[in-house]
């Protein structure tokens, strides 16, 4: 074995470490889909007053159960039933449901949903693909916003 020999194959071995970590680096960029928040500062001021806003949202004692049933064409059935502590349905409030994929630029779905009967909001979504998803749920009343909640959940190709 010369010299030459052992330098080729030292040049191939780092070569071919390069190559790969050149690859990795190029996809793992490709992937990123950017920030989440634009201004952590701005975010962080703003932690408090979320905290108060979810405190008075427990007090309430609110039940709000939400229900997404993915169709075999992509599209989705958003279904809320909301009650108040007694147990009588929750009406008059303005519900709005967004679908984000998790780490993903893949745009986000907001949906406005319709009251039907007394306490029951309905929505339909399309153009959902099967997988991990993030359904944020928001509700305006008189004050505001009244309610906010943030679940992941599966949808299932049916």
């Amino acid at each position: 074995m010369t010299g030459r020999t052992v330098l080729i194959w030292l040049f191939g071995f780092f070569g071919a470490i390069f190559a790969a970590n050149a690859v990795f680096i190029w996809l793992a960029l490709g992937s990123f889909p950017g920030v989440a928040v634009e201004s952590s500062y701005k975010a962080g001021l703003a932690y408090n007053e979320e905290i108060a806003a979810s405190k008075v949202q427990a007090d309430r004692h609110w039940d709000v159960e939400a229900k997404v049933a993915r169709r075999g064409d992509g599209t989705a059935d958003i279904t809320v039933a909301a009650h108040d502590e007694a147990g009588a349905p929750l009406s008059g409030l303005v519900f709005t449901a967004t679908l984000i994929r998790p780490a993903s630029a893949e745009a986000y779905r907001v949906v406005a949903l319709s009251e039907g009967e007394s306490g029951r909001y309905t929505g339909i979504a399309s153009g959902l693909s099967e997988g991990r998803w993030i359904l944020e749920l928001e509700a305006d009343g008189a004050q505001g916003i009244v309610f906010r909640s943030r679940n992941r959940m599966f949808l299932s190709a049916e």
